[in-house]
């Protein structure tokens, strides 16, 4: 396979990131003999993995900009609550980034795309397997299914082609309903449901940072070393960093792995390579007394927006903003995806409801970067995964792991490289 180079030997190695995505990173290394340090000013999984929807989203193959999609972003882009929106003062900065996400949307590089996805989620479950085993997180995992509901005609129109045509042609399980077949799932829905798409492969975790929690507790166990630290640069040699300094000392590791989600764009230039990473902000509100049931987490297709049953209550989330890692939380928006959980749920009960606000490091062909830095032969990648971080972060680990023992990969990573830009 692509990138299959390097040497098995055990090194010291510095992970930058305690997302989901840095933990696998470091639990497959470990598990390889490696000395791993994860190096994050914050707890783990206190960035965006603390907050997302909690879907292992094996289903999620579909790059985001969809063909025709250039047609259907000024629409969208007027509601200023709506499901994808650029803040005004974050245009300019923002459009580069936009201007590839819109040539992503032509049909070569869109199917493209869908195959690169389809590739990782495949391997997405059995990639945590062995972690999920070892931390005793399997009560953590559940594989109920994912429902996808439309009230609209025009909105399930629109995403069959793809949904639908499109995965159920790759091999993806899937059932067609009608508004009564969906409700026959989940009694709660509204009435002007007229559609549903019932996932049955698809798992979700009752709460994803405990979930990212139990996994880095095993690493420590079994003798790995969280710091809280914040990197802040690099001495660099001939291979790679020699030095990586942060505001508590410096660390002198053999490799770099860098997944740092949100915030690894800087830190990749420091490393050499300069990718278009940007932030895609989402939201979510968490009901702790929802006063409704429901067995399987749903999506809304008309409003994007995630319905998940979790051990604290029902998570509501979703949205695309795109502002930047620092501006203010606009939390207008949880309102109206509250609105929406209303809408979907007529029974749904939203006191007390806690708000939140994340950052999800994509990139504008929707793949994530996995692979070695084109520059330095020390340097890994692992960060870009948009909204299927929790999902594939088990496969991220095991391929940094393979690209770092020089085994053949589980999947060509070609797809994921730093340089394809």
């Amino acid at each position: 396979m692509a990138e299959a180079e390097g040497n098995g030997g055990p090194r010291q190695v510095a992970v930058i990131g305690a997302g989901i995505i840095g933990i696998c990173c470091a639990l497959y290394l470990q598990r390889d003999g490696h000395q791993v340090t994860v190096l994050d000013p914050q707890p783990p999984g206190e960035g965006c993995s603390r907050g997302n929807s909690g879907i292992f989203a094996l289903v999620h193959c579909v790059p985001d900009s969809t063909p025709g999609l250039v047609w259907q972003v000024p629409g969208m882009m007027l509601d200023p609550l709506g499901p994808l929106i650029v803040r005004p003062s974050y245009l300019l900065k923002a459009l580069p980034w936009l201007l590839r996400f819109l040539a992503a949307s032509r049909r070569g590089p869109f199917e493209a795309g869908f195959a690169a996805l389809y590739a990782m989620t495949q391997h997405a479950l059995v990639a945590y397997q062995p972690l999920v085993e070892s931390a005793g997180a399997q009560d953590m995992v559940r594989k109920q299914g994912w429902l996808l509901v439309f009230e609209s005609d025009e909105s399930f129109a629109k995403e069959k082609p793809y949904k639908v045509d499109m995965s159920s042609r790759a091999g993806i399980r899937l059932e067609v309903l009608d508004g009564k077949g969906a409700r026959e799932l989940e009694p709660a829905l509204s009435p002007s449901i007229r559609h549903g798409v019932f996932y049955p492969e698809v798992a979700h975790s009752t709460d994803p940072f405990r979930f990212v929690q139990v996994l880095a507790e095993d690493f420590r166990r079994k003798g790995g070393t969280i710091l809280a630290e914040r990197v802040t640069g690099f001495e660099m040699g001939p291979r790679g960093p020699t030095v990586v300094h942060t505001e508590a000392g410096r660390h002198t590791p053999d490799s770099v792995v860098l997944a740092a989600g949100a915030y690894s764009k800087p830190l990749a230039r420091m490393l050499g390579s300069r990718i278009p990473l940007d932030t895609e902000r989402g939201y979510h509100a968490m009901l702790p007394d929802p006063r409704v049931s429901l067995k399987v987490p749903v999506m809304s297709g008309d409003f994007h927006c995630a319905l998940t049953p979790m051990a604290e209550g029902l998570r509501v989330g979703g949205s695309v903003e795109f502002a930047g890692v620092h501006a203010a939380p606009n939390y207008a928006r949880v309102d109206k995806l509250v609105s929406v959980g209303h809408r979907v749920l007529p029974g749904l009960n939203d006191a007390g409801h806690t708000r939140w606000m994340g950052c999800r490091p994509s990139l504008p062909d929707s793949l994530p970067v996995v692979s070695r830095s084109p520059r330095y032969p020390t340097v890994y990648f692992a960060f870009g995964h948009g909204q299927v971080g929790l999902t594939n972060a088990g496969i991220t680990g095991k391929l940094i792991a393979e690209l770092m023992a020089g085994r053949p990969t589980t999947i060509d990573t070609t797809p994921y490289r730093a340089d394809r830009f």
